[in-house]
């Protein structure tokens, strides 16, 4: 049987919940969408029960909003539970099967633990690593319906603690150029108006004051960093270390 699939996307954002690729990868993504490529987000919880909103329709409601905001071409949000999200093979499996289906060359996840913050970002990454390795297995039609293995060409991860002034440990850094979409990403974060209520204004600041910390470390107005799984070359120095 022949599975119908939808056009390949080039990148894949991956979040615990809504709103966490919009404060850490938003402008790139904007930008992404401003530039003709393909993009998508999944996010592997719907983020409820949250303190500040009345239920899941809500919450959705604001995901789809600032995906449209962000120009994104498609958004899925898995039913893995909120606050206890853990690494298991079944939440690998469900998120593989997306990557299956969208097929992207680049995945995005959550680069590392947020102290003070929630738990399941920690357990994300670790769902994501594994399910870009379990997209490209063969011989596992049991668990993948049909679907055909797809092999991800690139797996970076992005940081998301706002109040944290450490550096990742890793090498493999590098700043992506959001100054024509930093308004946007701002307008995206906005759409979660039960998540960022006037109360914390201040979410915003620490947004801004990074990515722009961020950007004019690597000659931009703004920036968001990223980090390679993988070390990074170049086959034209002048034009890497000396761009127009």
């Amino acid at each position: 049987m022949t599975i119908e699939l939808p056009p390949a996307f080039d990148v894949v954002a991956v979040g615990a919940h809504p709103d966490d690729v919009e404060i850490a990868v938003g402008g790139t993504l904007a930008q992404l969408a401003l530039q003709g490529y393909r993009v998508g987000i999944v996010d592997l919880t719907n983020g409820e029960p949250t303190p500040g909103s009345p239920g899941v329709d809500t919450r959705l409601a604001e995901a789809r909003e600032a995906a449209r905001i962000l120009g994104v071409h498609e958004r899925v949000t898995l039913t893995l539970p909120n606050r206890c999200l853990f690494d298991s093979f079944h939440a690998r499996i469900a998120l593989a099967r997306v990557f299956r289906q969208w097929r992207p060359k680049i995945v995005l996840g959550i680069a590392d633990k947020t102290p003070m913050a929630s738990p399941d970002h920690w357990q994300a990454m670790q769902i994501t690593d594994a399910a870009v390795f379990y997209s490209r297995l063969t011989k596992w039609d049991d668990e993948f319906s049909g679907l055909p293995a797809h092999t991800i060409l690139s797996q970076l991860w992005y940081p998301l603690g706002l109040a944290n002034l450490d550096v990742l440990p890793n090498g493999n850094r590098f700043v992506t150029d959001i100054t024509a979409s930093l308004p946007i990403k701002l307008e995206a974060i906005r759409a979660y108006k039960t998540q960022f209520p006037p109360s914390k204004e201040r979410v915003f600041g620490w947004v801004e004051s990074q990515n722009r910390l961020w950007g004019q470390t690597a000659g931009f107005e703004a920036g968001e960093m990223l980090i390679s799984a993988k070390t990074l070359g170049v086959s034209n120095l002048m034009q890497a270390v000396c761009p127009a």
